[in-house]
């Protein structure tokens, strides 16, 4: 019988962060993917180099592979290095597989990486968002109801 999945994802070390995608899109649902590295991948990932400011996820046949991430190269590792901004194979299940290529394909999403990270069990994951882009004008609610929030805790502050 297979393990249950915990209910947030179990991170322990944090590689990179998309922290910029809360800001830019809506974020609807949340998916936990392996991803296919090379040993020097991993190695320069455990050192903390790596980057998703401005990469993405796309499906392509029955696959899902993560674009435009860049995984620096691993100092020592010479003639067996890796390309840093190599598309990777993300590792899922066919089920979550279908539910990102129908979210991209009828309903205009884009899967967004929230997170690089390694689990307790010592493997590198990715934090897949669902998510639909953000216009201007909702940015700007979105900041107009954070001001207002802080506004209003601090004049209950001063108040009481």
């Amino acid at each position: 019988m297979a393990r249950p999945k915990p209910a947030q994802f179990e991170k322990v070390k944090v590689v990179a962060e998309n922290r910029r995608a809360r800001f830019e899109y809506f974020l609807e649902e949340f998916f936990e993917a392996g991803i296919a590295l090379t040993g020097t991948e991993v190695k320069s990932l455990r050192f903390g180099e790596g980057s998703i400011a401005e990469s993405y996820a796309e499906v392509k046949d029955g696959q899902v592979f993560l674009v435009n991430a860049n995984v620096s190269e691993y100092n020592f590792g010479n003639r067996f290095n890796h390309e840093p901004k190599r598309p990777r194979k993300l590792l899922l299940h066919e089920r979550e597989i279908e539910k990102m290529r129908n979210g991209v394909s009828r309903e205009g999403m884009t899967l967004i990486p929230m997170a690089i990270y390694f689990n307790g069990r010592g493997r590198a994951k990715v934090e897949l968002a669902l998510a639909k882009g953000k216009k201007l004008h909702d940015k700007r609610e979105v900041q107009k109801d954070r001001d207002w929030t802080r506004d209003r805790a601090r004049i209950m502050r001063e108040r009481g």
